[in-house]
C-alpha cells in the first residue's frame, strides 16, 4: 500500500488528550484551531469537480456536500475530509466509513484521524496499528499520538522514539510531549524541545521553559542553599526580647510557587537580560495566550519589581481566568493600595476557591477589625484548605485573648506540621510559663529551620544561663541573618573583648535596623575618637554636625534618654542652648535623672533658680547626688540650714566620693551655723 502525502490530519481532541495529558485543557484548546484549518483546506487543488476561488466562503454545511458528492464518487481526498469534518463534530459512526475508505487508499490523514475515531470508541491498540501505519508514512500527529500512546502503557523507549519522530518534522505537540518525558527523567535535551514547541506557539511549553530558565539563573545568582520566599502568609512571629516580653516581627507574605526575590532589570532585550529576562518574555508570551498561572507570575515578577499597575493587570486576567492565588495576589496589591475593601471581595473569591493564603488573609483583616470570631472562622478555613499558617494565626489569635491553652494547642499544631514561627512562638509560650526545658527544644527546631527570631531567642536562653560562648554563637547567627538586637548583642560582645573594629560593623547594622540602644553605642564609640574641642568663641561659625553627633541624635529622636541627654551636651558646648533645653527637657520628663540635673544647671544659669529647683528635687528622688549636693546649697544660700543638711545627708548617701565628701563639709558647717 503506497501513502500519499499528508492532507487532513486531525490533531488528537476528546478523551484521548485527557487521557494522555496532563495539561489536557491546553491541548484541546490548541488543538480545535488546527482542525478547523486543515479541514478547510484538506482536498488537493482540483481535486475536487466543485472547488473553486469561492470554496473558502462556503458555509459548513455547503463544504459537506461538496465534499459527499465527491466521496460517493470515489475521491480519496473528499473521503478523507468529509470523515474529518463528522469526526470533529463527534458523529462516528457517518465518519468512520468515510475514513476507512479513504484510509484502504492510502491515504495516511485518514489512517491518524481513523486511529483517533478507534481510540474515541475505546479499542485503543486497533487505534495504536493505524497510527503506526500513518507514522511510518510519516504523520507527525499520528507519530505523536503513537508516541503518547506507548508513554500511557509505560513504554518509554518506544514512547520516546515515536515522539521524537513527530518533533523533529516540527510538530508543537509532539516537541511538547517529548520535552515532558525527557524532562521526567531529568534529560537535559527536555529544554531544547520545550524551546521547539514554545517557538510554535505551545503555550504550556512557553510556562515551562520560562520556568525552566528562571530556576536555572536564579540558581546561579542565589547558590545552591539559598532560600526561597519566605512559606508564611501575614504575620510570620514573634520573638522573645531581653525584657521578656512579646514582640511581632516583619509581615511577609507569598505564594506557593511565585517567583524569587532576585530579579533582572527591565529590558526589551531577553539576551541583555539574560536567562532571567528570556524567562520573563516566556511567560509574557504564555500568558498572552491565556495560560493563566503564566499570568500569575508574570504578576509577581511585575510586582517585585515594583511596576504595580501592569502586575495588577495580570493578576486581573489570571483571576477572571479562575486562578485562585491570582486572586489572593490581587487583593494584597488592592490592598497595599489603600483600596481594602476590594481587597476582600478577591480573598473573599479565591479563599472560596479554596485558597489558604486568602483565607489567612481575611482572617487577619477581620481580627484587625476586631471581628475575632469571624476571624476565627477563616483561620479555620485556611488550615482546612491546607495551609498551616492558618493554625499559627489561630494560635495568634488565642494569646492576643490570652487564651493561652487554646494559642498552645494551635502552635503545637502548626510547629508539628514544620511551621517555624509556630515552634518558636510555642517556645516562648512555655518559657514564660517557667518551663525552658521545653521550650529550648522548640527554639532549636525553629532555629535550624531558618528562624532568625528562634535564633536570638536561643542566644538569650544560652545567657540567662551565663553561657556567653554558645549565648555569642546564637546571636551572630541571627545577626548574619539580619536581625537588628542580635547584631547589637555581637557588638556589645566586641566591645567588651576590646575589638572594636568587630563592634563597630555590628552596631552600624544594628544602628540601621533601627536600634537605638545601637545607635547611641556606635555613638559613644566615635564620639571617643573625636578629638577635644577648643573653646567657643562668639560670632565664629558653627562647626557641622560630626558623625558621632548624628547618631546620637537617631537614637534620640526615638526615645533613647542617654543619648537625649547627649545630645544636649553637645548642643551647649556649640552655645545653642535653646536646642540643649528642648533635648534636656525631653530626658527628663522621660525620666531622666541626668536630663533633670542638666536641665536645672541650664536654667540656673540662666536665672530660672526656681524651676532649677523643681528638676533638680526630681533628679535627687531619682538618686542623682550631684543634684542632692545643689539643692543642699541653695537652701544654706536662703538660710534654710536644717534644709540643707537634709540633702547634704542625701548627697553623702547618693555620692559618688568627691560629692559625699563635698556634702559631707558642708553639712558640718551648717551643724556649726545652727548650734552657734
Amino acid at each position: 500500500m503506497v501513502f500519499m502525502g499528508d492532507r487532513a490530519t486531525l490533531l488528537e481532541t476528546g478523551r484521548f488528550v485527557q487521557r494522555h495529558a496532563g495539561n489536557a485543557a491546553d491541548e484541546i484548546i490548541e488543538a480545535v484551531p488546527a482542525v478547523d484549518a486543515t479541514v478547510d483546506t484538506a482536498a488537493r487543488t482540483g481535486s475536487l469537480p466543485d472547488s473553486g476561488p469561492d470554496a473558502e466562503t462556503e458555509s459548513d454545511a455547503e463544504t459537506e456536500g461538496r465534499h459527499r458528492r465527491a466521496a460517493e464518487r470515489g475521491d480519496t481526498d473528499a473521503m478523507s475530509a468529509l470523515g474529518a469534518l463528522l469526526l470533529r463534530r463527534g458523529d462516528l459512526d457517518a465518519a468512520e466509513p468515510f475514513l476507512r475508505g479513504a484510509t484502504a487508499e492510502g491515504d495516511r490523514a485518514a489512517a491518524n484521524n481513523l486511529g483517533v475515531l478507534l481510540h474515541q470508541r475505546g479499542y485503543p491498540d486497533e487505534a495504536a496499528g493505524w497510527w503506526r501505519v500513518a507514522a511510518v508514512a510519516g504523520s507527525a500527529p499520528a507519530a505523536h499520538a503513537l508516541g503518547r500512546h506507548h508513554r500511557e502503557r509505560g513504554d518509554e523507549p518506544a514512547a520516546e522514539y515515536w515522539l521524537r519522530q513527530a518533533a523533529e518534522q516540527g510538530h508543537a505537540l509532539g516537541a511538547y510531549a517529548l520535552a515532558d518525558l525527557l524532562e521526567h527523567r531529568s534529560d537535559v535535551g527536555a529544554e531544547r524541545w520545550l524551546r521547539a514547541a514554545a517557538e510554535q506557539g505551545h503555550r504550556e511549553a512557553a510556562y515551562r521553559l520560562a520556568l525552566a530558565l528562571e530556576r536555572r539563573a536564579t540558581e546561579t545568582l542565589r547558590g545552591p542553599h539559598a532560600y526561597g520566599p519566605a512559606a508564611a502568609a501575614g504575620r510570620v512571629g514573634h520573638a522573645y526580647d531581653t525584657a521578656g516580653r512579646l514582640r511581632a516581627a516583619d509581615p511577609a507574605r507569598t505564594g506557593e510557587d511565585l517567583p524569587p526575590a532576585v530579579l533582572p532589570p527591565r529590558t526589551g532585550d531577553a539576551a541583555a537580560a539574560g536567562p532571567l529576562g528570556e524567562a520573563e518574555q516566556w511567560f509574557r508570551q504564555a500568558a498572552a495566550r491565556g495560560h493563566r498561572r503564566a499570568a500569575l507570575h508574570l504578576g509577581a515578577l511585575l510586582e517585585q519589581r515594583g511596576e504595580l499597575k501592569e502586575a495588577g493587570r495580570w493578576y486581573l486576567s489570571s483571576a477572571k481566568e479562575g486562578e485562585a492565588k491570582a486572586a489572593c495576589a490581587l487583593g494584597f496589591l488592592l490592598r497595599d493600595a489603600g483600596d481594602e475593601e476590594s481587597a476582600a471581595v478577591w480573598w473573599l473569591r479565591a479563599a472560596q476557591d479554596g485558597d489558604g493564603n486568602a483565607a489567612n488573609a481575611l482572617g487577619a483583616l477581620h481580627a484587625a477589625r476586631g471581628e475575632q470570631q469571624t476571624a476565627e472562622r477563616w483561620y479555620r478555613a485556611a488550615m482546612d484548605a491546607g495551609d498551616v499558617n492558618g493554625a499559627y494565626n489561630l494560635g495568634l489569635l488565642c494569646a492576643a485573648q490570652d487564651r493561652l491553652p487554646q494559642a498552645e494547642q494551635w502552635y503545637r499544631r502548626a510547629a508539628y506540621a514544620g511551621h517555624r514561627e509556630a515552634a518558636n512562638a510555642l517556645a516562648v509560650l512555655l518559657l514564660q510559663a517557667g518551663d525552658a526545658g521545653g521550650a529550648e527544644p522548640w527554639f532549636s527546631k525553629a532555629a535550624e529551620a531558618g528562624s532568625v527570631d528562634a535564633a536570638f531567642n536561643l542566644g538569650i536562653l544560652h545567657a540567662g544561663r551565663d553561657d556567653d560562648r554558645s549565648a555569642l554563637a546564637w546571636y551572630e547567627r541571627a545577626a548574619a541573618a539580619g536581625h537588628t538586637e542580635a547584631a547589637l548583642q555581637v557588638g556589645i560582645a566586641a566591645l567588651r573583648d576590646g575589638d572594636e573594629r568587630t563592634a563597630e560593623r555590628h552596631l552600624r547594622c544594628a544602628a540601621g535596623g533601627g536600634s537605638p540602644e545601637a545607635a547611641f553605642r556606635l555613638a559613644t564609640l566615635l564620639d571617643a575618637r573625636r578629638p577635644e574641642p577648643g573653646p567657643v568663641v562668639l560670632g565664629a561659625p558653627v562647626d557641622q554636625k560630626t558623625e558621632c553627633e548624628e547618631w546620637y541624635e537617631r537614637a534620640a529622636q526615638q526615645g533613647h534618654r542617654r543619648a537625649q541627654v547627649r545630645v544636649g551636651m553637645l548642643a551647649a558646648g556649640r552655645g545653642d542652648l535653646a536646642e540643649a533645653d528642648r533635648w534636656y527637657r525631653e530626658a527628663a520628663e522621660a525620666g531622666s535623672r541626668n536630663g533633670a540635673f542638666n536641665l536645672g544647671l541650664l536654667l540656673a544659669r540662666e536665672g530660672s533658680e526656681r524651676e532649677a529647683a523643681l528638676w533638680w528635687t526630681r533628679a535627687a528622688r531619682a538618686g542623682h547626688g550631684r543634684a542632692a549636693l545643689r539643692l543642699a546649697l541653695l537652701a544654706a544660700r536662703r538660710g534654710e540650714l536644717s534644709e540643707g543638711r537634709k540633702w547634704c545627708a542625701r548627697a553623702v548617701e547618693l555620692g559618688p566620693a568627691e560629692v559625699a565628701e563635698r556634702a559631707a563639709r558642708l553639712s558640718e558647717a551648717l551643724h556649726q551655723e545652727l548650734t552657734a
